[in-house]
């Protein structure tokens, strides 16, 4: 290929702007060109289309969000809106997308693939609820915001002796919230994927724990189990412990990238140029069994991503 695109689409994630760097200086040393396309699907359609060079990526290794800036386009989910976007690709010479984000991203690369583009998804989401990937680009970094916003509250959740009840994001997903609550030793954690009795699995929980001297609690709560504040008041109300709940939002998405964020979007940008040098498209750069690995785009989007139920137990066990 002479001249490949690099899209971000879905929610921003640390680590896309890693991924960017690696696919623009990956595909000039192997002699491409590469188009950036902004505001994903949405600036494909539109013609958003400029041009990347070396100085174009320089010092955003580090930075949270996309300089590609990114839109969710429900128009490319039409025929019509994929064949504009096929159009704007031979307009602008583009010959194969790397494709930075989550599943609905991934059905974009998919159709477009179809349709005489090759493409390669890259997987980023702070949610980690990618069913191919182990790993997605900017979970590392959302998880060390929420631990840095919580062991806060802590301080004056101790001071006063309260329960803080922490929302999380994750609207489908509970991998953000288990792997914070384990790091922060939350009393309970609460996720879409198990079911819970709030009075059994958390009022009681605290009220024996309270027996033993503790006077302050965290319960992390993934934003899709709901009703946070909710919650908040029916733990004040069956402890007697003053209960406030807070909800992190957008905090969680931002950032600069973590080491680990920055790493693996390098090598993931490195693979998935690689694969469109090779005329390879219709794929996703994946991280299993510790080793960043390609699949097919089908094969992807159809695998079930399990949750870590003896993870969550033994989190349940040290809660004490």
């Amino acid at each position: 290929m002479k001249t490949i695109g690099v899209l971000t689409s879905g929610g921003d994630a640390p680590g896309m702007n890693a991924a960017i760097r690696s696919v623009v200086r990956t595909a000039i040393a192997k002699g491409m060109k590469v188009k950036g396309i902004r505001r994903g699907y949405s600036g494909l359609i539109d013609g958003e289309i400029i041009d990347l060079d070396a100085r174009s990526v320089s010092d955003i290794i580090h930075r949270g969000g996309t300089m590609l800036y990114t839109a969710r386009c429900l128009e490319f989910k039409t025929d019509q809106g994929i064949k504009k976007g096929v159009e704007m690709c031979k307009k602008h010479g583009i010959e194969g997308i790397v494709v930075i984000g989550g599943d609905g991203s991934f059905r974009g690369a998919r159709d477009l693939s179809l349709n005489g583009i090759p493409c390669v998804g890259i997987p980023g989401t702070i949610d980690n609820d990618i069913s191919c990937s182990e790993y997605t680009l900017g979970f590392d970094t959302a998880m060390n915001t929420v631990i840095e916003m919580v062991d806060r509250l802590r301080d004056t959740s101790q001071s006063h002796e309260r329960c803080t009840v922490v929302e999380v994001m994750g609207r489908k997903a509970g991998y953000l919230a288990l792997e914070t609550g384990i790091a922060v030793g939350a009393t309970s954690i609460l996720v879409p994927e198990v079911e819970f009795d709030l009075q059994k699995d958390v009022i009681d929980k605290i009220n024996a724990i309270k027996k033993t001297g503790k006077k302050h609690f965290i319960v992390i709560v993934a934003e899709g189990v709901g009703g946070t504040e909710a919650i908040a008041k029916e733990i004040q109300s069956g402890t007697g412990i003053d209960t406030r709940a807070t909800i992190l939002g957008h905090v969680q998405r931002g950032g600069n990238a973590s080491a680990r964020d920055r790493i693996m979007a390098s090598m993931m940008g490195y693979k998935a140029v690689s694969l469109l040098d090779e005329g390879i498209g219709n794929r996703v750069v994946v991280f299993r069994d510790d080793e960043i690995i390609d699949k097919d785009i089908y094969e992807a989007l159809s695998m079930p991503k399990v949750f870590d139920l003896d993870k969550f137990e033994k989190a349940t066990t040290l809660a004490l």
